[in-house]
């Protein structure tokens, strides 16, 4: 994969701003994707990140970048609980969350809209999405806002900011490594 795809995809978890952040990416062998995610993780294991395939298919695999601590603290948010309690992960610590939804993801069917926890987005406006079937939203940037529109232009306006950074950095020669801020 190459790393100006993976900045502009993930910069600002690579800068300790979001969560977690997901991609897609072309993969020629399940074994040389494998072997590049584990070069990735011993990289990125150092900062507090961790990569992980979320799913293969038709030649791409759907890749989570995220920050164990930072999943871990969001989904102590009573609301975003209480959203992950009604899609069934009632009581699951992170780690239990991320394997189901794998598993969900698999399974092929309704792409799961708990999701957005797993990306930073605000528990109201991954409700606001559930509840109102993907319409009448407020404002689309990086997800569809149903809550605080202007908290969410200012985070759509750092996320941007940090990602025009990331890319002129790596267009620069700045290594992958050095991007990714430890938190």
């Amino acid at each position: 994969m190459s790393e100006e795809m993976f900045v502009r995809c993930c910069a600002p978890t690579l800068a300790g701003i979001k969560t977690g952040s997901m991609f897609n990416c072309e993969y020629d062998s399940r074994e040389e994707m494998a072997s590049e995610l584990r070069e990735l993780n011993r990289i990125f294991s150092r900062n507090g990140m961790c990569i992980l395939p979320l799913r293969y298919h038709n030649g791409k695999a759907l890749l989570y970048l995220f920050r164990p601590g930072f999943l871990q603290e969001d989904f102590q948010n009573r609301d975003a609980r209480e959203i992950l309690d009604e899609a069934g992960y009632k009581g699951m610590p992170y780690q239990q969350c991320i394997r189901r939804l794998i598993r969900r993801i698999g399974a092929g069917q309704e792409f799961p809209h708990e999701i957005g926890l797993f990306l930073s987005y605000p528990p109201e406006d991954v409700r606001g999405f559930i509840e109102n079937h993907a319409q009448n939203y407020k404002f689309v940037g990086y997800w569809k806002v149903y809550g605080d529109e202007e908290k969410a232009r200012r985070t759509f306006e750092q996320y941007k900011k940090c990602t025009d950074s990331y890319c002129r950095r790596i267009r620069a020669g700045y290594p992958l490594a050095e991007l990714a801020v430890a938190v």
